[in-house]
């Protein structure tokens, strides 16, 4: 279901009906409605940040008594048997539109005050598996297989059912040399997407998305204080810490004749980060260094220079706020912020944390970001 976000928007910012559902569900499964067993939900959140190698953590309360597990089989024990579904969504006319939440590893639970006290249950989203599962021993990406046949190899030797969906032909591109992996399957699935300028992340029906950033001048999101709006209260800093102006991306290998390397640098005339000297109005070189194995044409490293410059670039201004929940709000999306004062900037999420009861507000962490010119070097 193809929802406008201003209708979205709409419905949030006035009198609506919030549902959330929760259930225990055989392992591996996909989809916005898998089989299993429902549970109460008596509180918690899930938090969606994509700063972090798992992009998803819930946290969870529901009923102690009959819910806590004394055998392997039992739903909610956490020895890969089960896992934990969840969604929020909001009635808009005469259906239900669902948004944040996916599928989750049972990884602890506790209960206080038991046997009958609620239990408190958390939660990483399915990334959690894929860092687990290190290599035995080393292993070898051969030359000549598509980046897809990699991709769904090594996650599927997990996830034996899972879905990697790609948005574009990157999934079609060949390894143009052999690479060994030591120890981490995570690392080598990042080295991957990373290196072909992509982000990552398990989306809520339990697929492996590999895509590109939503582009951070088209806002998907309004965001207003005052009458009609949904912005509650809003907190700010700005810091410089963490921020860099360029990225160098190095292909690295015995077998290159030559090294491949590519520069991007933010050369916008009125960006905040613009690359040139203190004196002379900029910002000052501060560059980023990346390397992989996985790049072998200079075409291949500045796509992955650009890519990571472009989603670093902006003022090292960043805005905290709590805000009616939208539960469609995704971490990378654009947002555009509109304070009680009128002012307007343009942000970008990166953490999102989406409460599971009806009266706590989302909290939301974005970066604002600017317009930039990124020249190549």
């Amino acid at each position: 279901m193809n929802i406008p976000a201003s209708l979205v928007e709409a419905t949030i910012s006035g009198a609506h009906t919030m549902r959330v559902e929760a259930r225990v569900v055989p392992a591996g499964q996909t989809g916005d409605d898998p089989d299993g067993i429902e549970i109460p939900v008596l509180g918690g959140d899930v938090l969606l940040d994509a700063t972090a190698d798992i992009h998803g953590t819930l946290q969870l309360e529901t009923e102690g008594g009959k819910w806590w597990p004394s055998r392997v089989s039992d739903p909610l024990a956490p020895y890969g048997r089960w896992e934990l579904f969840v969604r929020r969504g909001i009635d808009i006319g005469n259906e239900t539109v669902w948004g944040a939440g996916g599928y989750f590893r049972l990884d602890e639970l506790e209960q206080a005050e038991a046997t009958k006290g609620p239990i408190m249950i958390a939660a990483p989203d399915r990334m959690a598996a894929i860092i687990d599962a290190r290599f035995l021993s080393p292993r070898q990406l051969q030359a000549g297989r598509t980046v897809g046949q990699v991709v769904r190899e090594l996650v599927e030797e997990v996830y034996p059912t899972a879905e990697v969906v790609f948005d574009d032909a990157t999934e079609f591109a060949t390894l143009a040399r052999s690479v060994v992996v030591e120890e981490s399957r995570f690392e080598a699935l990042k080295e991957i997407v990373t290196s072909a300028g992509k982000i990552w992340h398990w989306d809520g029906q339990g697929r492996l998305q590999i895509r590109s950033a939503p582009d951070p001048d088209r806002p998907l999101w309004h965001v207003r204080a005052g009458a009609g709006g949904v912005l509650v209260e809003a907190g700010r800093r700005i810091s410089r810490q963490g921020v860099y102006n360029a990225v160098v991306a190095r292909g690295e290998g015995a077998d290159l004749a030559e090294p491949v390397q590519a520069v991007a640098v933010d050369d916008g005339p009125d960006s905040p980060t613009r690359w040139a000297a203190v004196g002379d109005g900029g910002f000052g070189f501060v560059p980023r260094f990346y390397s992989s194995p996985m790049i072998y044409t200079e075409q291949q490293a500045y796509a992955a220079a650009e890519s990571m410059l472009r989603r670093n670039l902006g003022l090292p201004y960043t805005v905290d706020y709590s805000q009616v929940p939208n539960p469609l709000l995704r971490p990378w999306d654009p947002i555009r912020v509109t304070h009680d004062d009128g002012t307007r900037e343009l942000h970008v999420a990166q953490q999102v944390t989406v409460p599971l009861g009806a009266e706590t507000a989302m909290q939301v962490a974005t970066q604002e970001q600017s317009r930039v010119l990124i020249r190549r070097l």
